[in-house]
């Protein structure tokens, strides 16, 4: 007989259209209905939405679901509420993070009073005079559809409402994070919403990064086209030869991302965002940077090493091809020019000598520093020592899953003394002598901390025991995740397990230690004054709700909002949470029962 499901709609049972065969349903159970009383703020055991079989519960598992089980019914009768209503609270969520400490190791920072205080929690979540500079953000223009992928690997398997319905990065479904998830949620807010083109556009970059997060500043990011756009139909896709074909590529140009920044700075009557000009390096390139920094006064600039964006030679038959840090006839003159430039603006640009590149995230061979490998750091680290070098995404080499690295933490494999994590350890080895070079979180972050937290700690203890806490800066990768505040409130309470700092030597994680990683580092590097000073002293004016109406035309064209329209933002959680509504921690789809 089909499985089948109820369309409330219509009152009627259809047909459940999954991708499981009626042998493998028969070993699963609905989750909302089998779930049982507990609702977890949580998941406690795998959870499918019937495209995948989902593992058993794991023995850690069923111990965090015990002991969630103990401390909601504890809890919940000296509160005088009901289980429910307590699991559905922020005591809940702090019975949750307490039970997974217990189980998996200490990595969030939660006390027993926060089960029982609000305030108590509220006060070990981000203060609210925290300093946040996001050091990665990006929209796209409104004729592209950006970061899918990225949406989907994050959202987890409620993807499947937009088409996806596998791990982007795990197609197979084979490996599993540290809760053995194959598609763990990394943000939850994100659960249950398509995936649409929007989610990527300025009006929702605004919303997301300056209204539903604690960000003071952001640097808004681009990316150096690698393929030639506006070829003729059936031609094969190329590098591009100039930056006019470049910039057919590019999913922002460096005038949106100026035009970007300078509305945001203008509705809110203060520095609210800086700009990133495009890194394409080579001798073919030079008069394009001398542009951007005429024409749109970039604050920083973005490479890649493994994007066709070097022009070696001036001849406009060329293909332009990658590059790396340390190529003296390539890179060498780029960084000159910017050295120069520096040194004439840096009291209007004092970020402008900072060179930020991303590094890691391949799968590609051979490994060489043009897909990413840090071994071109020193050399341009000691050459050019007036310039910053920013590696985004602190080299890491595993694409979003970081199943990889799991692996490698448990095999055992050692280089100097910490866990071999492919090629973050690497990187911070080699460039820990230069002063000069900076490790960025950016995706790292976000792809560990959750569903891989001993990866996340290992990757944090290797950054501060090779760099420093002075040497580390956030970046949220935004809006590919959502609203950057869940990772700025995972890094809040995220802590490196006391027997790994033992064991490894790695620092701990300290308060102050975040406030430099969260904010004052970028501010340091970016020349922001009074960072150090309460955030909520009225330095940064806020973002006025009202901010799509004063778009104008000419920036909707400029960065081509289709039809000038965009979408309606309104806001219902106020309205929402006066009526009383709380979450049921429920969960939809499929839990195995048998084996």
């Amino acid at each position: 007989m089909p499985v089948q499901r109820w369309n409330e709609e219509g009152r009627i049972w259809e047909e459940d259209h999954g991708l499981m065969s009626e042998e493998q349903i028969a070993k699963c159970a609905r989750a909302d209905a089998a779930e049982g009383p507990l609702r977890s703020p949580v998941p406690t055991r795998m959870v499918s939405n019937g495209e995948y079989v989902p593992h058993p519960q794991t023995a850690k598992q069923k111990r965090v679901e015990a002991r969630i089980h103990e401390l909601a019914e504890s809890a919940s009768k000296k509160l005088g509420v009901s289980r429910r209503k307590f699991l559905a609270s922020t005591g809940g969520m702090a019975a949750a993070l307490l039970a997974m400490n217990e189980v998996f190791g200490r990595f969030f920072a939660v006390s027993p009073i926060e089960m029982f205080e609000p305030d108590a929690y509220a006060a070990s979540g981000a203060p609210r005079n925290l300093f946040v500079f996001d050091d990665q953000l990006h929209f796209v223009r409104g004729t592209r559809f950006g970061g899918r992928t990225l949406r989907a690997i994050a959202q987890g398997p409620s993807s499947s409402l937009s088409g996806v319905l596998a791990n982007p990065f795990n197609p197979d479904m084979d490996n599993v994070d540290e809760h053995g998830d194959p598609w763990g949620v990394w943000n939850p807010a994100l659960v249950g919403l398509p995936i649409v083109a929007a989610n990527a556009h300025l009006v929702q970059f605004i919303k997301d990064v300056y209204l539903d997060s604690q960000v003071a500043v952001g640097l808004l990011s681009n990316v150096t086209a690698s393929i030639a756009g506006g070829l003729l139909p059936g031609e094969d896709p190329r590098p591009p030869k100039n930056i006019a074909e470049a910039i057919a590529g590019e999913s922002l140009t460096a005038a949106q991302t100026a035009a970007g920044r300078n509305f945001i700075n203008e509705i809110a009557g203060s520095t609210r965002c800086l700009a990133h000009g495009l890194l394409y390096v080579g001798k073919g390139n030079l008069d394009y940077i001398t542009f951007q920094i005429e024409e749109h006064e970039p604050d920083s600039w973005k490479g890649y090493n493994i994007s066709n964006a070097a022009k070696v030679d001036t001849d406009s038959k060329s293909l332009m091809r990658r590059w790396r840090h340390d190529d003296e006839d390539v890179a060498y003159p780029t960084f000159e020019l910017i050295a120069n430039a520096y040194r004439k603006l840096k009291a209007k640009k004092p970020g402008l000598n900072n060179i930020c590149v991303h590094k890691g995230l391949s799968t590609e061979e051979p490994v060489r520093p043009e897909i990413g490998h840090p071994a071109d750091m020193p050399k341009a680290a000691r050459d050019w020592p007036e310039l910053n070098f920013i590696t985004y995404h602190s080299c890491i080499r595993p694409r979003f899953f970081m199943f990889e690295a799991l692996e490698e933490i448990q095999s055992g494999q050692l280089r100097g003394g910490v866990p071999d994590i492919k090629w973050t350890t690497e990187y911070a080895q080699l460039v820990a002598p230069f002063p000069n070079c900076y490790a960025e979180i950016g995706t790292t972050w976000a792809s560990t901390v959750v569903t891989f937290p001993t990866v996340a700690a290992h990757i944090m203890g290797q950054l501060m025991k090779y760099l420093g806490q002075n040497r580390i800066v956030f970046g949220s990768d935004s809006v590919w995740y959502g609203s950057p505040q869940w990772q700025i409130e995972a890094l809040w309470r995220f802590q490196i397990p006391e027997d790994l700092r033992k064991r490894y030597g790695y620092p701990e994680l300290t308060q102050a230690a975040k406030r430099k990683i969260l904010g004052l580092n970028s501010a340091r590097l970016y020349g922001i004054p009074g960072a150090a000073e309460p955030a909520d002293q009225g330095r940064y004016r806020p973002v006025p709700e009202n901010y799509e109406s004063l778009m104008s035309d000419e920036l909707k064209t400029l960065l081509e909002f289709p039809g000038f329209t965009a979408d309606n933002l309104a806001r219902h959680k106020e309205t929402y949470l006066a009526m009383g509504a709380e979450p049921s921690n429920t969960r939809y789809g499929w839990i195995r029962t048998k084996v």
